[in-house]
C-alpha cells in the first residue's frame, strides 16, 4: 500500500480569497434561494402589487365611467333624432368633450326635475323643450358645464353650423426645453426612490443571515478556514445574486401588468442615456448600494451578539440611509453645485446621485468613474469590517492562520 504524505500544506495548495468568496457565495445562495422563508418573502411584496395594480385598473374604469356623465334627451322624436345626429357629427371633432346621449322613453311633458330626482344611472342633466329653444336641466355645478355643449349640439341640429368639418392641417414638435427638463426630473426622482426601496428591502438579509450564522457558530468555522475578508465579500455577492433573482421575478409581474393595462416605456419621460443604458446603471448602481450598504450591515453584525443588539444597531445606519437619500433627492435640482457634487463623492449617496445624473445628463464616462470609486468603497468597508470581526469575535488580528492551512485546501497527492 502507498503510504500518505504527511508533509504539510503548503500556501499554493490552498484556495485563494477569490476561489474561497466564490465557494461561500455559492453555497448561501444556494442555501437561501431554495429555502422556504425566501419563497415566503419573494412572494410578500408580489400581494401589494398585485392588489394594487388590479384596484388601480378597477379605479381608473370606474373614475372614467363616473367622471363622463350623461346628458339625456327629453325632446320630440323628431329632434330627438337630429340632436344624435349632430352628436355623431360633432364627437370626432371635439373628442371626448362631449357628454354621451342617453335617449329618454319617457313622455315629453314629463317634469324634467323629478326624473333627475330619480338618480337614474348615470344621468346628469336633461335637454328638453325644442331645438330652437332647449331648456336644460341640471345641478348647479353641470350648469356650467353643459350649456355651452347643449346650445352647440343644437345649432349643429338646427343646421345653423356645419356638419362636414374641413381638414386641418397640424403641425407638431416633439419637446421643448423646459418640459423635456422636467420630464428628465421625474425620471431621475422616480428612479431614486425605487433604487432606495429596493436597497432597503433586500440589504436587511445580509445582516439576517450573520446574526444566523454566529448564533450557530458557523461563521467561526468559516473564519478558522479561509480568510474573513474572502467570507465577507462571498456573503455579499450571494445576497446580491438572491436579490437580483427576487428583482427579477418582482420586475417580471410589474411588467406583465403594465403590459396588460397597455403602457410602455415610452410613455415616460426618456432619461438623457436613453432608456436601455439608464435600466444598466440602475441595475449597475443598484448593486453598489446593495454592496455600500450590505458592508455596513456586516460590520454590524460582527459587533452585535443578539437580535435585539442587532435592532438597536442597526437602526442609525437605516436613519442615515434615509437622510442620505433625501439629501440626494435634493441635489438633483441643482446639478453642478457644490452640494451635488459632494452627493456624488460621498460613497453612499453616490449611487443615487449619479442615477439622477443617468437621466438628466449626457455621456458615461462620469459612469464609469463613479462606479470605479463605489467598488473601491465597498473593498475598503468589507476589508474594515472583517478586521473588525477578526478582533472582536476572533480575539485576535490574525486568527486562524494556522488552522486554515487544513481546511478548504486540495489534498496533497499521494506520495
Amino acid at each position: 500500500m502507498t503510504p500518505v504524505s504527511n508533509e504539510p500544506m503548503t500556501p499554493n495548495s490552498r484556495l485563494s480569497k477569490f476561489a474561497a468568496a466564490m465557494v461561500i457565495a455559492r453555497r448561501d445562495f444556494v442555501a437561501i434561494l431554495f429555502s422556504r422563508a425566501f419563497l415566503f418573502f419573494l412572494l410578500g411584496p408580489l400581494f401589494p402589487i398585485i392588489v394594487g395594480g388590479l384596484a388601480g385598473g378597477i379605479g381608473s374604469q370606474v373614475k372614467q365611467e363616473v367622471s363622463n356623465p350623461e346628458l339625456a334627451v327629453l325632446m320630440a322624436s323628431a329632434d330627438s333624432e337630429r340632436l344624435l345626429e349632430a352628436h355623431r357629427a360633432l364627437g370626432p371633432q371635439l373628442g371626448g368633450s362631449l357628454p354621451p346621449l342617453a335617449l329618454l322613453d319617457d313622455p315629453i311633458d314629463t317634469d324634467p326635475q323629478a326624473i333627475l330626482a330619480e338618480k337614474r344611472s348615470n344621468i346628469a342633466a336633461i335637454v328638453s323643450g325644442t331645438l330652437a329653444e332647449p331648456v336644460l336641466t341640471a345641478p348647479e355645478d353641470q350648469l356650467e358645464r353643459m350649456r355651452g355643449r347643449v346650445a352647440l349640439l343644437a345649432a349643429t341640429a338646427l343646421g345653423n353650423t356645419p356638419s362636414e368639418f374641413p381638414e386641418v392641417q397640424t403641425t407638431s414638435v416633439v419637446t421643448s426645453g423646459a418640459s423635456e427638463l422636467s420630464g428628465r426630473i421625474v425620471t431621475a426622482q422616480a428612479g431614486q426612490m425605487l433604487l432606495f426601496l429596493l436597497t432597503m428591502l433586500l440589504a436587511g438579509m445580509v445582516l439576517s443571515n450573520l446574526v444566523e450564522e454566529k448564533a450557530n457558530k458557523i461563521i467561526e468555522i468559516l473564519a478558522a478556514a479561509i480568510p474573513m475578508d474572502a467570507v465577507f465579500f462571498g456573503k455579499l455577492f450571494a445576497m446580491l445574486g438572491v436579490s437580483f433573482v427576487g428583482i427579477a421575478v418582482w420586475g417580471l409581474v410589474v411588467g406583465g401588468i403594465f403590459s396588460l393595462a397597455g403602457f410602455d416605456l415610452s410613455q415616460f419621460p426618456e432619461p438623457a442615456v436613453g432608456w436601455p443604458m439608464f435600466i444598466v446603471l440602475g441595475i449597475a448602481y443598484f448593486a453598489m448600494g446593495y454592496l455600500l450598504l450590505g458592508s455596513l450591515f456586516l460590520a454590524i453584525g460582527s459587533l452585535a451578539t443578539t437580535v435585539r443588539e442587532v435592532q438597536t444597531l442597526s437602526m442609525p445606519v437605516t436613519m442615515l440611509q434615509l437622510l442620505v437619500f433625501f439629501a440626494a433627492s435634493f441635489a438633483v435640482a441643482d446639478q453642478g453645485s457644490t452640494f451635488e457634487w459632494a452627493a456624488v463623492i460621498i460613497p453612499f449617496s453616490s449611487p443615487f446621485a449619479m442615477l439622477a445624473r443617468g437621466a438628466l445628463q449626457e455621456g458615461l464616462m462620469q459612469h464609469g468613474i463613479a462606479l470605479l470609486w463605489q467598488g473601491f468603497a465597498v473593498a475598503v468597508f468589507v476589508k474594515a469590517g472583517a478586521t473588525l470581526f477578526r478582533k472582536r469575535v476572533m480575539k485576535s488580528g490574525g486568527a486562524g492562520k494556522a488552522t486554515r492551512r487544513g481546511l478548504f485546501s486540495r489534498r496533497a497527492k499521494a506520495a
